[in-house]
């Protein structure tokens, strides 16, 4: 007998907080921590109480066909959407994990409305407004599930800018991320502006090259 697959009820805690009587409920989401080029991207998403798009989830587990496609529906149903970019350099100067946290505050920020409420995907915030970090929140929770693919399809299209002027990284296949043709291409080209020099590969690169060398 084959184990019946878990259901997720991913409006669980926007249920719980509406309960409370409270209306306004954002979710954020960051993409693009692991690679090794461009900045991390957040967004806040505050979705209307009566939001419903079937299939909606983690951006990670959507092609980018429907990714495209929730994607222009969010920005269509949504109260509200901000964006968070941080650049390499700065993830450079303060490492991933703060530089993430800048990101989600500044689409926080960017947000048109105020939310009253903020659910996290699994990162705390110390933010003025009362929030909840959830563990694999872009599985659990539609609102970060939203921003989750409000953030992804924004950097992909950044990183598709960027193959146009670099062909050579594969960008728009790796998205940046490490794979055996952009570390090769590391190698034979040299490294760009938009890289991240702390991260390993990039380092490693700069050290054996004996400089700061840029395409």
């Amino acid at each position: 007998m084959t184990k019946e697959k878990e259901v997720i009820d991913n409006y669980k805690y926007e249920r719980q907080l509406r309960e409370k009587g409270i209306r306004l409920i954002a979710g954020v989401d960051e993409v693009g921590r692991g690679p090794l080029v461009g900045p991390v991207v957040t967004a806040c998403v505050i979705l209307p109480e009566k939001f419903n798009l079937e299939g909606l989830t983690d951006s990670k587990k959507l092609t980018e066909k429907k990714r495209d496609f929730y994607f222009d529906e969010i920005k269509k149903q949504a109260l509200a959407i901000g964006i968070g970019i941080v650049e390499a350099d700065v993830i450079d100067e303060v490492n991933i994990y703060e530089a993430t946290k800048i990101a989600m505050k500044e689409a926080i920020n960017n947000c048109k409305i105020k939310p009253e409420h903020v659910l996290i995907d699994a990162m705390p915030l110390d933010i003025n407004i009362p929030t909840t970090s959830i563990i694999k929140g872009d599985l659990k929770s539609i609102t970060i599930s939203a921003a989750s693919v409000i953030a992804k399809v924004t950097r992909d299209r950044m990183l598709y800018e960027l193959d146009l002027k670099y062909p050579m990284y594969d960008f728009k296949n790796n998205k940046g991320y490490p794979t055996k043709k952009h570390l090769e291409a590391i190698q034979k080209y040299g490294i760009i502006k938009e890289h991240r020099k702390s991260y390993g590969p990039v380092h490693d690169y700069i050290l054996s090259a004996g400089s700061d060398k840029n395409v």
